[in-house]
C-alpha cells in the first residue's frame, strides 16, 4: 500500500489543471515522472504521416509489434507521457512497441483518433507485418480506441490483430457505470464531471451511447482474444467489468484481471510500483502468446 500511496501523493499534490493546455502539460509531467528502464532503444518515426515512436528492448522479436494507443481521454496524452508504459509493455511482450500520436480532441474530434489508429494498423500490414504478429493495446481512452479499431476492422471485412490488451479501459462515454459514483471517493484521477467534459469534446455530435465511440454497446462477435486489466479503486471499474462480460457473452476469449487497491492506469508508474510491473508482466505474457499463455504452452 505504501507504493500506491506514493503515486496518489504524486497525483494529488497540486490543484487540478484547468484547460486543455494545462491538462496536456500535467499528464506529461506526472505520467512521465519516471524514465523508461535502461537498455531500451527509442526511434521517432512517422507511419502513414502520423507521428509515432518505436521502442525496442534487447532480444525482442522484431517481426512482431505492439501498436500502443495512449490514454488521456482522447484530449490529452502523448508519446512522451506514455513512453515508459509503452516501452515496458513491449519489452514484457518480447516485441517492438509502436506508440502512436493520434490526433486529439477537441481540435480533432471523432473520428480522427479512430482514423489514425486504423491508418497505422493498415500501414503496418503494408510494411509486411502479418495480422497475427500485430497486437494492439492501450490504457483508458486507448483501451476504448483499441476496441473501436477492432470493431471497425471487422465490420469492413479487414484483418484483425492477433489479440488486444485493455488497461483501465474507458468504453462507455455515457458514464453509466455504478462505480463512477461508488468509487469516486477513492479514485484520485477520474471523476464524472471530468469524463463528461472529455466525452463531449471527443464525440462532437455523436451520441454518447453510439457504439462507434462507446464500444461497450458494439457488436463484439468475432474479435480476437482480449485481456482486460483494471484497478479496484477506479471509477471506471464497471467499464472494465461490463466490457469483459459482453466480450464473453459474444464468445470472444477474454480474461479480466481486477487488481486490488490499484488506481486508474497504474502501470504508468511501474518504475515505482511493483503491482504495475506485475500487471505489465501479465499483459506481456498474454500478448506474447497472442491470447492465453497457458493455451500456447500446451498447444
Amino acid at each position: 500500500m505504501a507504493e500506491i500511496d506514493g503515486v496518489r501523493a504524486l497525483l494529488t499534490g497540486r490543484p487540478r489543471p484547468v484547460g486543455w493546455s494545462e491538462r496536456r502539460a500535467r499528464i506529461e509531467e506526472v505520467a512521465a515522472a519516471d524514465p523508461p528502464p535502461p537498455g531500451i532503444a527509442f526511434a521517432p518515426t512517422t507511419i502513414a504521416g502520423i507521428p509515432a515512436e518505436w521502442s525496442e528492448a534487447p532480444g525482442v522479436d522484431a517481426a512482431r509489434v505492439l501498436l500502443f494507443l495512449h490514454g488521456g481521454g482522447y484530449c490529452s496524452g502523448s508519446i512522451v507521457s506514455h513512453r515508459t508504459m509503452a516501452s515496458r509493455a513491449g519489452a514484457a511482450a518480447g516485441m517492438r512497441a509502436l506508440a502512436l500520436q493520434y490526433r486529439l480532441a477537441p481540435e480533432h474530434p471523432y473520428p480522427a483518433a479512430l482514423e489514425d489508429a486504423r491508418t497505422a494498423f493498415a500501414a503496418l500490414l503494408a510494411e509486411g507485418f502479418r495480422p497475427a504478429d500485430i497486437v494492439v493495446g492501450g490504457d483508458s481512452a486507448g483501451g476504448g480506441l483499441t476496441l473501436a479499431l477492432m470493431v471497425a476492422q471487422r465490420d469492413a471485412g479487414l484483418p484483425l490483430p492477433g489479440c488486444a490488451w485493455l488497461a483501465s479501459p474507458w468504453v462507455d462515454l455515457a458514464t453509466t457505470g455504478a462505480s463512477m459514483d461508488a468509487k469516486d471517493g477513492v479514485d484520485p484521477l477520474i471523476h464524472r464531471g471530468y469524463l463528461e467534459e472529455l466525452s463531449a469534446a471527443y464525440r462532437g455530435g455523436v451520441a454518447a451511447d453510439d457504439p462507434r465511440v462507446s464500444p461497450l454497446h458494439a457488436d463484439l462477435r468475432g474479435l480476437p482474444p482480449v485481456l482486460v486489466q483494471v484497478g479496484s479503486a477506479e471509477t471506471l471499474l464497471d467499464d472494465a467489468v461490463r466490457i469483459a462480460g459482453r466480450l464473453g457473452a459474444a464468445d470472444v476469449p477474454v480474461r479480466l484481471e481486477v487488481w486490488p487497491h490499484m488506481i486508474h492506469a497504474w502501470p504508468l508508474w511501474s518504475a515505482r510500483l511493483a503491482e504495475g510491473r506485475r500487471a505489465l508482466a501479465s499483459a506481456g505474457a498474454f500478448l506474447r502468446a497472442r491470447g492465453f499463455p497457458e493455451a500456447a504452452a500446451t498447444a
